[in-house]
């Protein structure tokens, strides 16, 4: 069981530090870095524990009752602590990497545009998510599915927010308030529920179109 904690932790620091080092290098591609990134730890650590590493994404699975309180209060930890090391080891790559932070962390404000704006271009990641959970999507197209639903998310987001998604990520950025907590896990929550939603229907529609013929 403490592998699982391990890969969640190593997981969130890497996915972490490649986002400090992008947005410190003003990267136009960093959408598309982290979307690649996670794409590829999703395959890394998918098998070992699920590949979360992000609160929103675990307090989703929880809510749709796919892991225990406890296993999820132990992820969330793990994330969290990924992020804070993260920081610490950008802190020795980048030059100044304070000063090239501050233009992000002047855009936290306490918007709700901005809550709405996490929440959005989490629920996309959620619907990806539940794709690959529910065993709709193949395993060996997991991290397409989950990698791209973040960059898609954070395409979206990105013009109100500074398109975190993840407040592990967002502590690591100095990114943190109570949107950029609340709102990427209810974005999560109701993304995972909307999937779910979607193909519980599937079944009863498919029916309906064979009778009619």
């Amino acid at each position: 069981m403490k592998q699982v904690y391990i890969a969640e932790f190593f997981g969130t620091c890497i996915l972490s530090l490649v986002v400090l080092t992008m947005v410190a290098s003003s990267s136009v591609y960093t959408p598309f870095a982290v979307g690649f990134t996670l794409l590829l730890l999703v395959y890394l650590l998918g098998p070992i524990s699920g590949c979360h590493i992000n609160p929103a994404v675990t307090t989703g699975l929880w809510y749709m009752k796919k892991i225990t309180s406890s296993e999820a209060l132990s992820y969330i930890a793990a994330q969290f602590s990924g992020g804070v090391v993260a920081i610490f080891l950008a802190s020795l790559f980048v030059t100044d990497l304070a000063a090239r932070l501050k233009p992000l962390q002047e855009r936290v404000v306490l918007d709700p545009i901005v809550g709405l704006a996490e929440a959005f271009g989490t629920l996309v990641l959620g619907v990806g998510v539940m794709s690959v959970v529910s065993g709709k999507v193949k395993a060996e197209m997991s991290g397409v599915a989950i990698g791209g639903s973040l960059l898609i998310g954070i395409l979206i987001a990105g013009s109100a927010s500074n398109a975190v998604l993840n407040p592990a990520v967002a502590l690591a950025l100095g990114s943190l308030n109570i949107f950029y907590i609340a709102g990427p896990m209810i974005g999560a929550a109701l993304g995972m529920r909307l999937y779910s939603f979607l193909i519980s229907e599937t079944p009863r529609r498919q029916k309906k179109v064979k009778v009619a013929r």
